[in-house]
């Protein structure tokens, strides 16, 4: 499957699901540039065997040893998600309400 991407930039760009699905902050090693993140650097090094560790390594090793944290977490982002999701369904249903009523007047 094929999706236009159209915003800012004036030509479209194609690009296929798996682009769309895929996030590169995911891909990027990690910085430990606060000792929180040296810690889990450390810790998720030791634990896969790997010295460049990323974002995605530390995700999956959250999830695994800290499963209460990851779900909640993502449970929130869901909820935030949703929430917005009523907002711009509300607002545009608001939108095309006041529409109707300027073109029948």
């Amino acid at each position: 499957m094929i999706i236009k991407k159209e915003g800012f930039m004036p030509e479209e760009k194609m690009i296929t699901e798996q682009e769309l699905h895929t996030n590169p902050v995911l891909a990027m090693p990690v910085n430990p540039n606060s000792e929180l993140k040296t810690y889990l650097v450390e810790y998720v090094g030791e634990k896969l065997n790997n010295e460049e560790v990323t974002v995605n390594m530390v995700a999956e090793v959250l999830a695994a040893d800290f499963p209460e944290f990851t779900f909640a977490f993502a449970e929130e982002n869901f909820l935030r998600g949703y929430q917005l999701g009523l907002d711009d369904a509300e607002k545009l249903l608001t939108e095309q309400t006041k529409a109707v009523d300027r073109a029948a007047e």
